[in-house]
């Protein structure tokens, strides 16, 4: 099951680097890495959701809410840094690592840093965990349909426009839009293997 896969990788790639903490680095790229979340991460998790520029996409959630995401076996909060510094440049919130079904929800995107291409990475490092590592058939996320910027990057991957669930989310006194986006494994090998061949 993919879940059980999900508790190996974090066995074997756990380490702790000179002057930090036992870290669980879930997946490294170029200039990025994804650092599994912690209870200490959840002030920085709730500091980059109630960031001025991304608090109208994103639902925030109480401290009990995170503090329940990070004890769950089926949640878990991954934390971008930047492989040279390791300063925190953005949180991801992943939901469904304990679906029998093969499906993974990526349920928070949320990067600091904009223009410097860090989004376009950390998906992929995401994507390539949920689908190479874990063996996930499904990722999914949902958007607001207002939200350009992100439509934009998750469709430039792959990600497919499924449904439109019209006035779904209260907010204030108005409702609003969410798009569904998933991609099936076969997609995204499909993609990979292209990209290989260019």
């Amino acid at each position: 099951a993919a879940s059980d896969v999900y508790k190996r990788q974090v066995k074997i790639i756990s380490f702790r680097k000179k002057g930090e903490k036992n870290v669980h680095i879930i997946k490294e790229g170029p200039r990025l890495r994804l650092r599994e979340g912690t209870a200490a991460d959840i002030d920085y998790v709730a500091a980059v959701d109630g960031a001025p520029e991304n608090a109208a996409f994103v639902t925030q959630d109480t401290r009990e809410i995170r503090e329940k995401n990070v004890a769950s076996p089926d949640t878990k909060y991954l934390i971008v840094e930047r492989r040279d510094t390791g300063e925190a440049v953005g949180a991801f919130l992943v939901a469904g690592l304990t679906n029998p079904d093969g499906e993974i929800e990526w349920r928070r995107i949320v990067i600091t840093a904009k223009g410097k291409g860090y989004g376009r990475e950390g998906m992929e490092l995401l994507m390539a965990w949920s689908f190479d590592d874990l063996g996930f058939h499904r990722g999914w996320l949902d958007c607001k349909d207002y939200n350009e910027r992100a439509l934009h990057l998750y469709e430039s991957l792959g990600l497919k426009r499924e449904a439109l669930l019209r006035e779904t989310l209260r907010v204030g006194d108005h409702y609003e839009n969410l798009v569904i986006l998933a991609i099936l494994d076969r997609e995204y090998r499909a993609r990979q293997k292209e990209k290989n061949l260019s």
